[in-house]
């Protein structure tokens, strides 16, 4: 065994996304090959095999020698239970999930119904022989009494007292490579033939080696379980200081030049829209030193607290949401108020009535209008309603029944094409006649999924297309307003209030009429496209972090197999295989 150069490059494998698990097939593997435990010359096994094995898997110590499993186990698969035969209670079935999860529920039958070859108690010897390859496949001993088998398990009768069950458990589950490798079935789901099982070869070591290889497993089993306990903490508590870390960020009293909620717009019965602030808070030098300080922290902090690809996402995150703040950019006192805008896209709203191409304004407003936000905006900008930037829809399905309805004339958009950067419009589409049994969402719009778990998921279109009625839609009255918005509606702030208008049934809905009158923070003009060029510029800066971590948890990976592959292998033969 060469596991010199493991022991010394753990440190930096440990991170490994699987490296625990390797681990412990790692310990397995030295179990079965006679290098865990040293071996003792006058210990033999008590019987040899005297039938033609085949090629043989690896090379043995002197004193071990190969089996086949049917060689030593009588294999005695369990019943086919169907629902009509569950009980509320009775003799408890043991399915595989019971064998991989013990919180796992049982199922149950009547004893009387149950065959004596499927009945299992404490000790009995069980393999599982069917399922998803890594989890389901596997050597078990029963511990929790009087039971009986579901189909796919088998019950293992000793044929011979050349293995203790401990240590036979350990041989079997150190070949699983060799017993998933003669499985067969569809993607996910496989299964093992009794004969196959049967002919997969096993070790033997002698009797007493058995129980000294069964103590050091478990002593090294229980050290993979600290290691993995001991990387759960440092993995939660990585987690707990970066989204301490980033929420500093976003926290109320590191507010930067600002207007308050309730003053930045008056709510719309009010007869004009001030612009100038009813009651600013000026800027403190400790209000800036603080949000820079924190921020230098954060990115001081960001190499140790980022290990995983995926905690990019919480940094993604934060940067939405500072954006909508005013704290991702300057801002310039040349800019036009956002009032303004608010003006302009009055105006041409109200064209769009007069055209008959959206619905005219009933007046209404929310009782708290950018109240419920719980943090202020800068002064140049507004407060504003979904339904003062654009015009606001609900998608809808055509009769399903109508093949005339559908075909590629136009992309059909349900929830599942809104996931990744961009929409998907590969999917079955509508015909030109079927448009008018949908909605049309134009080119720069925003859909956001209003139904179900996937509520709040946004994305903008690329082109003209209809969606269905899991969608609604916004587009803008004026151009350039759709990169900012989408950017709005995606922070945790939007969404949190979106979920919390929506209803708290088996589904959750929200209403166009509840979603349409939502407001978001809305910068000036100018302003909107330095945020967007910015959060465009930062997030591929974490594009470029996601891979390279992604890139590194692949070569800790890659450095792990390589040194399994030495630590088993003879120390002539090390490198070479190594390199292969």
């Amino acid at each position: 065994m060469n596991a010199d150069r493991l022991l010394a490059y753990y440190e930096q494998v440990a991170d490994a996304p699987d490296a625990v698990a390797r681990l412990r097939r790692f310990v397995l593997d030295l179990a079965v090959r006679g290098k865990l435990v040293p071996q003792h010359p006058n210990e033999r096994p008590l019987k040899s095999s005297d039938k033609p094995l085949g090629v043989l898997p690896f090379d043995l110590p002197d004193n071990w020698c190969w089996f086949r499993v049917g060689d030593q186990l009588d294999l005695l698969n369990g019943m086919a239970f169907k629902p009509s035969d569950w009980n509320k209670s009775g003799l408890r079935i043991v399915r595989i999930q019971n064998l991989n999860n013990h919180d796992a529920p049982f199922n149950f039958c009547d004893p009387g119904k149950a065959r004596e070859r499927s009945l299992i108690d404490d000790g009995s010897f069980l393999i599982s022989w069917s399922g998803t390859p890594g989890t389901s496949f596997g050597a078990f001993i029963w511990n929790r009494g009087p039971a009986v088998l579901n189909q796919h398990i088998f019950r293992c009768d000793f044929k011979t007292d050349a293995f203790i069950s401990s240590f036979l458990r350990i041989a079997i589950n150190g070949r699983l490579d060799a017993m998933i490798a003669k499985a067969h079935g569809g993607v996910g789901l496989q299964h093992i033939t009794k004969g196959r099982l049967e002919d997969v070869l096993i070790s033997l070591p002698p009797l007493a080696e058995q129980h000294r290889i069964v103590a050091k497993v478990d002593e090294l089993m229980g050290l993979c379980d600290r290691l993995e306990a001991a990387r759960a903490n440092r993995e939660a508590m990585r987690d707990q200081l970066a989204a301490a870390s980033l929420a500093r960020l976003t926290a109320p009293e590191t507010v930067t030049p600002r207007l308050s909620a309730s003053a930045s717009n008056p709510p719309p019965n009010v007869a004009a829209r001030s612009t100038t602030p009813a009651a600013t808070s000026s800027p403190t030098r400790e209000a800036e030193d603080a949000f820079a300080d924190h921020a230098r922290f954060v990115l001081d902090a960001l190499p140790a607290l980022t290990a995983r690809p995926d905690q990019i996402k919480a940094l993604r995150q934060t940067i939405v949401n500072l954006a909508v703040r005013g704290k991702l950019v300057p801002q310039d006192a040349n800019d036009e108020p956002a009032s303004e805008l608010l003006k302009q896209l009055k105006k041409a709203r109200i064209a769009l009535e007069a055209k008959g191409k959206t619905r005219k304004d009933k007046g209404e407003s929310p009782p708290h209008y950018g109240g419920e936000h719980g943090f202020d905006l800068p002064s140049s900008w507004s407060w504003a309603r979904l339904t003062e930037i654009g015009q606001t829809k609900t998608g809808t399905s055509p009769n399903s029944a109508n093949p005339d309805l559908f075909g590629k004339f136009i992309p059909f958009i349900k929830p599942a094409d809104l996931d990744g950067n961009h929409i998907n419009y590969d999917g079955p589409g509508l015909s030109e006649i079927g448009i008018s049994h949908s909605r049309l969402a134009a080119e720069n719009s925003i859909l956001m999924v209003c139904i179900g778990a996937t509520l709040g998921k946004i994305n903008t279109t690329a082109r003209p297309v209809c969606f269905n009625q899991q969608i609604n839609s916004l587009t803008p009255y004026l151009d350039g307003l759709t990169a900012f918005v989408a950017i709005a509606l995606k922070t945790s702030d939007f969404q949190s209030l979106a979920w919390s208008k929506a209803s708290t049934g088996t589904l959750p809905i929200i209403s166009k009429g509840k979603w349409e009158v939502l407001s978001i923070p809305l910068p000036p003009l100018a302003e909107q496209r330095r945020i967007v060029a910015k959060v465009d510029s930062l997030m591929s800066i974490c594009d470029q972090l996601e891979a390279s971590l992604t890139t590194a948890a692949a070569m800790r990976r890659l450095l792990l197999d390589v040194l399994l592959v030495e630590a088993l292998a003879p120390d002539e033969d090390c490198l070479v295989e190594a390199a292969e």
